[in-house]
């Protein structure tokens, strides 16, 4: 999940998940386990675009007016990065089931 998110702050979302669902369904087929297990950890992450203005057009939308520089969005975003990690961890297990 953190490699994803970690992508997702230079690329955006749609080609990331594209790219990682074969990925996600033979690794659930592996694990014989249904993939909607790993796809959601899989969405989950690749919207955690805010650690940098590039992952999203909104966050680069808002830097100019707003006067950000890129070391703004690594400082408020790496942290809720890390915040929606542990909770998706944390949580997740009991919604689907360990």
């Amino acid at each position: 999940m953190l490699i994803i998110a970690a992508l997702s702050a230079f690329i955006y979302n749609t080609p990331i998940v594209m790219i990682f669902i074969p990925m996600m369904v033979a690794i659930a087929d592996r694990l014989n386990q249904g993939p909607s297990r790993l796809m959601m950890p899989l969405s989950f992450a690749a919207n955690c675009s805010f650690a940098t203005p590039i992952g999203y057009q909104t966050n680069l939308l808002v830097m100019g007016p707003r006067h950000y520089k890129f070391g703004d969005y690594l400082r408020g975003g790496t942290p809720l990065i890390v915040l929606i990690w542990l909770a998706f961890s944390l949580l997740a297990p009991s919604y689907y089931g360990s």
